[in-house]
């Protein structure tokens, strides 16, 4: 289990641009949820991931994995055990090192790297293999630097890199919106597929309301910080976007943008 209690994050802190992005936030995540997180823009999902994933330092609240307080570890640490994969495309990967290259990297999160040889022969069989369940031919091309690729096959190398060495949480900060329509619902299947296979503990940052309804097992919306509803199972599979537009509705100051109402 993923505990997060009292989180708060502020940026700017004490200047008249003084934001408090997150705000005594506490949630409990078991193994093996997948939770989609819906909120308008400003609502601090991204910086919720990034506190998790430990990009952001905390200014109060503490993070435990599995009874283990990793509030104070820095990022490369918590890469051990945290995939994660951003919105842009071009993150995911290194544009000058080979497919063979990026995915050797990946193998190696979170541990030492010494002076020993970068892709192993061994382990390019273990690329093929994972990287032939995309169906999109790059277990042939191992040599190909990923700057050739387009942005959903650079997409798709990402979760297959980001799950190589199965994580205990990943992160899914919007890794679909800059993407075509149908390139976008092909990561959504490759992510429901993977996700559901290695019965990842994920988290998925969406704007589209219809997406966080039909994936997943869990549904949490964000405003101003907080956590305004927290829905599962029959609860979740209940709802519809006119109830998720009414909670929102509902919150003060409550503002939907055009791409929450069009997602």
């Amino acid at each position: 289990m993923i505990r997060a209690t009292g989180l708060n994050k502020y940026f700017h802190r004490g200047s008249v641009n003084e934001v408090h992005s997150i705000r005594d936030l506490s949630i409990d995540i078991e193994q093996g949820d997948f939770i989609t997180i819906i909120g308008s823009n400003g609502a601090g999902k991204s910086t919720f991931l990034s506190c998790l994933s430990g990009t952001h330092a905390l200014d109060s609240g503490a993070i435990a994995v599995d009874g283990t307080d990793v509030t104070r570890w820095p990022e490369h640490r918590r890469a051990r055990f945290i995939g994660r994969v951003f919105q842009d495309p071009l993150m995911g990967t290194c544009a000058g090192g080979s497919i063979a290259q990026n995915m050797a990297l990946a193998l190696k999160r979170g541990q030492r790297r010494g002076l020993s040889r970068g892709v192993k022969p061994a382990d390019l069989e273990l690329f093929r293999e994972r990287l032939r369940v995309l169906g999109l031919g790059l277990e042939n091309r191992l040599q190909d630097r990923a700057g050739l690729l387009s942005g959903g096959q650079r997409q798709a190398l990402t979760m297959v890199m980001a799950t190589l060495v199965r994580p205990e949480l990943l992160l899914l900060d919007e890794h679909t919106a800059a993407l075509d329509p149908k390139t976008a619902a092909q990561i959504l299947e490759l992510t429901e597929n993977i996700v559901t296979a290695g019965g990842l503990t994920t988290l998925m940052v969406t704007h589209n309301m219809h997406q966080a309804l039909s994936l997943g097992n869990r549904l949490i919306m964000m405003h101003r910080g907080r956590i305004i509803l927290d829905v599962r199972g029959a609860e979740k599979a209940g709802l519809t976007v006119e109830d998720l537009l009414h909670k929102f509705h509902s919150q003060e100051d409550a503002e939907v943008s055009d791409r929450m109402l069009l997602g």
